[in-house]
């Protein structure tokens, strides 16, 4: 049976052909009314040759997003088994000694499966669901990935604002296997942690910092960390098993520097000795420590500044904020890793708001590693948009 097609306005083909997996509403010209959001639809130049298959949502300002660009290709069961056998491989290989146990599973777009993303923490799968055409299929994709994996349930944990966008609420429950303990033991090169899929930020834990906390973790040896917007703690375990002095942490969830605690034990840290737990606004404490306080080590990991591009000026002002008030508790010798998670800040965007944060503190900075997220968060050559964290290693001068 025919899919429906629709055919892009002219000018419009070139992104497609060249494998941008987004078509905007602009690009199309007239949907046939019958068709209903949601549904997969062929998508043809302004003469009418066949480009591309994907799923459609007159909701989102990302009208179709894009599956195939093969026409032999169909969208079936074979389909979505294939894309997340494909996804899952590239993993089992990333982590087939079992060091590690929590990571990203599949990436969206960059793994060419827009709008879903999973993360394995041990047994258990979290899913977001960010896309309605993804929506509608949800249960079917997790009892797939029950199939291609040794999983043995799937939650879903999808509150994204992007679901607004959809047309779509949050969602969260159990949708294939048993249901997983609210709180799971997992493993990162060889660490202990304890992740909350329940309460939790995002899905529980935030992989895609794990080769930059063990890069990070390489500068700590014998020094006195801070680790602002800690959450529960994971660059401070890797700090301590490099064998830093002291870290302190700073969140403004007490739950989430509760689980830290409890990380600390885990790994044989003694919380009250080798760690202090703050719970504040990383801008407030920083700005009252100016001059007061120093550490060797500055971690800056803050969440998301900038949720659309009209934020990105303050997100800018944000990120300059933060870095000069760390830069007023490091000495000459010492060490900040600053990062941003906001896709929306390019790389330049953020290394000039820290360059222009020591120019007003008055310091030198050397760069001596730039950083991205990890690999188990694939970028698709054709998607830049996917590569969404940057970070910083620098040595005060």
């Amino acid at each position: 049976m025919a899919l429906p097609f629709v055919r892009l306005k002219q000018g419009r083909d070139w992104p497609v052909r060249q494998g941008h997996p987004w078509i905007f509403s602009g690009s199309l010209a007239e949907i046939p009314a019958a068709v209903p959001n949601g549904a997969i639809i062929d998508i043809g130049d302004v003469e009418g040759a066949w480009l591309a298959r994907g799923y459609l949502n007159r909701h989102s300002q990302i009208t179709v997003r894009l599956l195939t660009w093969q026409r032999d290709e169909a969208v079936d069961d074979d389909f979505w088994r294939r894309r997340l056998t494909r996804a899952v491989t590239l993993r089992q290989r990333l982590f087939a000694n079992e060091e590690t146990t929590a990571y990203r599973l599949v990436n969206a777009e960059s793994d060419d499966l827009p709008g879903l993303t999973v993360d394995r923490y041990g047994p258990a799968l979290v899913m977001q669901v960010g896309t309605l055409g993804v929506d509608l299929r949800k249960e079917r994709l997790a009892e797939l990935l029950l199939e291609v994996t040794d999983a043995t349930g799937v939650l879903e944990r999808s509150a994204m604002a992007v679901r607004q966008h959809e047309g779509l609420g949050d969602a969260r429950g159990l949708l294939a296997g048993a249901a997983p303990e609210a709180v799971v033991p997992v493993r990162e090169h060889g660490l202990h942690f304890r992740v909350d899929l329940l309460q939790g930020q995002k899905t529980g834990f935030f992989t895609d910092q794990r080769e930059n906390r063990r890069r990070v973790a390489r500068y700590c040896h014998g020094q006195r960390v801070l680790n602002a917007f800690s959450y529960t703690g994971a660059f401070a375990v890797h700090a301590l098993a490099a064998d830093a002095t002291h870290v302190t942490n700073i969140d403004s969830s007490r739950e989430a520097l509760e689980l830290a605690e409890e990380n600390l034990w885990l790994n044989g840290f003694d919380p009250d000795t080798q760690t202090e737990n703050l719970l504040g606004d990383v801008f407030d404490v920083l700005r009252d420590w100016r001059n007061a306080q120093q550490f060797d080590v500055i971690i800056l990991d803050p969440p998301k500044f900038a949720q659309n591009k009209a934020q990105v000026e303050r997100a800018l002002r944000g990120y300059k904020e933060i870095n000069l008030s760390a830069l007023h508790l490091l000495p000459p010798g010492g060490i900040l890793a600053t990062f941003s998670c906001s896709g929306l800040v390019t790389v330049d965007e953020f290394a000039r708001a820290v360059f222009s944060a020591a120019a007003d503190t008055g310091r030198r900075l050397q760069i001596l590693e730039w950083l991205r997220q990890a690999g188990d968060h694939p970028v698709a050559a054709t998607f830049p948009e996917g590569e969404y964290l940057k970070g910083l290693i620098c040595r005060v001068l």
